[in-house]
């Protein structure tokens, strides 16, 4: 009884939030100034050939609202 409450109970919650990833990866490989690497350890590296990876879990419902009625002319 309790496994398929909790499996509904955790379906309406996952579609009520989001996920966003983000990943620079590509964009650093794209990028021919990022070719040459640091020739010493400790080198500063440019900020646009940072690699970095993130996610962020968000419960905010940003969406807006859909108006479904037809302007006057198309009635």
């Amino acid at each position: 009884m309790r496994t398929p409450f909790a499996l509904g109970l955790i379906a309406l919650l996952a579609a009520c939030s989001s996920y966003e990833y983000r990943d620079t990866n590509a964009a650093v490989d794209a990028n021919p100034l990022c070719a040459s690497r640091p020739s010493q350890p400790g080198e500063p590296v440019s900020r646009d050939c940072e690699r970095s990876t993130s996610g962020a879990w968000s419960t905010k419902s940003e969406g807006q609202p859909i108006d479904f009625k037809r302007p006057r002319d198309e009635r």
